[in-house]
């Protein structure tokens, strides 16, 4: 039977290659939950939570002493029923990196007992997807350096965190430009633009010929008024990261006409809200990225199987793991070459 015997909870900490910088944030290293569940019959299911305070407000501390709460919550449920056990963990909205950990475990245990991928469980879309990589913000000199060397790796798709200074910003990024030719790119403000700097910042670089495949997040969170502004002034398309958490924020981004992208993360949705935003999205004809917190190889396994299960995505921004250190990488997924992640 595959009913769930127990759910246990590992702290991992994981540092970070160089310290990883955004918008009026420093990390230099990750503290995610490993989460397994164990079966009656002995099959263990992993997921795991890398929690976000800046975003969700979650703290590792309050995740962890919800294991006993969690147990009692699903423990004697079969994971063939997992769209029950979705219901019941839904009601984990104030912990979503938990709850997306949780959800996870459910189906990787679930693979293991009837022999069959969680990419083909959750559809089987697509067998092979392509990775950016991040260029975090630094000086000028070590930004494009790291897009020039994440290039010389094989990366034909580089996201660039910009958002504490605008002039340096828009000099960087035409500097990537010069030394990627062909790459495509992805610029992240993490909320760090007022909606005239976002104005100012793409109109410069429509001027000087530079395409920008994504312009992510330009104004804080909820300002929607903003967001909505930004995107119908900017030559670029416009995605929401920190703005869509919810199924529920992502009905109104949708209802205001404030984006043309909607970046998930299963970290701030868990799977059965993203199960959902996909959804959404598609019926409204609009455009899906998938991103990562801090997840080691076993946290961008789960968002590697639901993309490929999916096959929602326009681009994947599933890099944390080639970021951090980490000796021993976790997940049913193999790296073909340097940029793809494949089954």
């Amino acid at each position: 039977m595959g009913k769930i015997k127990s759910v246990k909870f590992k702290l991992n900490v994981f540092e970070y290659e160089k310290p990883f910088h955004i918008t009026n944030s420093i990390s230099t290293k990750t503290s995610n939950i490993e989460v397994r569940i164990e079966l009656e019959n002995g099959i263990l299911g992993f997921g795991e939570a890398s929690p976000s305070f800046r975003v969700n407000g979650e703290k590792v501390e309050a995740l962890l002493a919800l294991e006993p709460v969690i147990n009692e919550m699903i423990k004697g449920y079969d994971t063939k029923n997992y769209r029950q056990i979705f219901d019941i963990t839904d009601k984990l909205f104030a912990f979503p990196s938990i709850k997306a950990a949780v959800q996870y475990a459910v189906l990787d245990a679930l693979s293991e007992e009837i022999d069959l991928p969680v990419y083909k469980i959750l559809g089987g879309a697509k067998g092979k997807i392509e990775t950016d990589k991040t260029v975090s913000i630094g000086t000028l000199e070590e930004r494009v350096n790291d897009a020039t060397k994440i290039f010389e790796e094989g990366f034909r798709i580089i996201k660039i965190k910009v958002g504490e200074n605008l002039r340096e910003d828009i000099e960087t990024i035409e500097r990537i430009y010069e030394k990627t030719s062909g790459a495509k790119y992805i610029v992240d403000a993490n909320m760090g633009y007022t909606p005239k700097e976002a104005i100012t910042f793409v109109n410069e670089l429509y001027k000087k010929g530079i395409d920008i495949n994504v312009f992510e997040q330009p104004v804080k969170m909820h300002d929607i008024e903003g967001l909505k502004f930004v995107r119908f002034h900017s030559p670029f398309p416009v995605g929401a990261d920190e703005s869509a958490k919810t199924k529920y924020d992502v009905m109104r981004l949708i209802k205001e006409e404030a984006v043309d992208y909607v970046n998930i993360k299963l970290m701030k949705s868990g799977i059965s809200d993203a199960l959902a935003i996909v959804e959404i999205v598609k019926a409204a004809n609009l455009h899906l990225m998938i991103g990562c917190m801090g997840e080691s190889s076993l946290g961008i396994n789960q968002s590697v199987h639901f993309a490929l299960g999916t096959g929602a995505f326009d681009f994947h921004d599933l890099d944390s793991a080639l970021i951090i250190k980490e000796e021993n990488f976790r997940g049913k997924y193999k790296t073909e070459i340097p940029y793809h992640i494949a089954i």
